[in-house]
């Protein structure tokens, strides 16, 4: 239960905090990690809570388990955020969210470790849906891919093999999945911002080794191979390069297995998403992937590792 009630702010009102205040406010968006990729309010960051942290929560649960973003929380408890905005798809207000629902969860949360009187916490009414309507250039949208292999395409191109076919994708601002042919192209990764690739296997070459800065993980397709060995590694790299303001293009031969795998764990460790659900969005941005059953099942148990801590 919530022990105060948060304050309630309308979609105008933030639009003027967000224009007009001296401190932009912290705006926490509590709808799925699908549609906040797909568009969100600007400079607004996605919180997630999993079905065990819900499960084991008694009414609040610590910051660490609703922001994975370490210079967030920081920013929060060291005094950088003045006002918290939370917000869902669409709830009228405060008293309209009925049962367990993550944005009642994160108000709780705020509400039960910040400062009110330093930390103002604010419910947004009408969710996402109404400011979106209203002020939709404040908002981001993500383009969706292109389809692969559409009607009327050139010969050429349908000789190409599907996994070759366009250019990487964008997982994730700072990532890129993509096959070893999308790793040539030095003109294509260069317009993308891409400044390290991650080279999953043991025969696919580096192509600019004095253009980008590159990292092995000599593994093969197989489903005997430990590619979960090599989860804690390339999470650090990936964000070592995103702490340095670079992108990285994870990739292997096709851009299918083990590529894709390395991509699942990061969204599963870095966004604490279940794996049919980080599974669900990397699908939608490169419809080839298909991870090998052994590289799923290491996934399943990564994904409890991660989740039950």
């Amino acid at each position: 239960m919530v022990t105060t009630e948060p304050l309630e702010i309308d979609s105008c009102q933030l639009m003027h905090l967000l224009v007009e205040a001296q401190k932009r406010p912290l705006v926490l968006d509590c709808r799925s990690f699908l549609n906040f990729n797909a568009s969100h309010i600007r400079g607004s960051h996605n919180v997630y809570c999993n079905s065990i942290v819900k499960r084991r929560s008694k009414g609040a649960i610590t910051l660490d388990c609703i922001l994975a973003e370490e210079s967030v929380r920081a920013g929060l408890r060291g005094g950088r955020y003045h006002t918290v905005v939370v917000l869902d798809e669409r709830s009228l207000g405060f008293a309209s969210l009925t049962g367990d629902p993550t944005d009642k969860l994160v108000l709780s949360t705020l509400l039960s470790q910040l400062d009110a009187h330093s930390v103002h916490t604010y419910f947004l009414k009408g969710g996402y849906e109404t400011f979106h309507s209203l002020f939709p250039g404040m908002c981001t949208q993500i383009a969706k891919p292109c389809p692969q292999g559409s009607p009327g395409e050139s010969p050429v191109f349908r000789s190409t093999p599907l996994y070759d076919q366009g250019g990487p994708v964008e997982i994730l601002p700072f990532l890129y999945l993509g096959s070893a042919y999308h790793s040539s192209r030095k003109d294509s990764l260069q317009s993308l911002g891409i400044t390290a690739l991650l080279n999953v296997s043991s025969t696919c070459p580096n192509y600019f080794e004095s253009t980008f800065q590159y990292k092995c993980i000599p593994v093969e397709d197989s489903h005997v191979t430990d590619i979960s060995a090599w989860f804690r590694e390339a999470i650090d790299f990936i964000d070592s390069v995103k702490s340095s303001g670079g992108r990285t293009l994870v990739h292997c031969q096709a851009g299918v297995s083990r590529s894709a795998t390395i991509c699942l764990a990061y969204l599963i460790h870095a966004q604490r998403l279940p794996l049919e659900e980080a599974f669900d969005f990397v699908k939608r941005r490169r419809g080839v992937i298909s991870p090998n059953l052994g590289f799923m099942g290491q996934l399943l148990q990564f994904e409890t590792e991660v989740l039950c801590r």
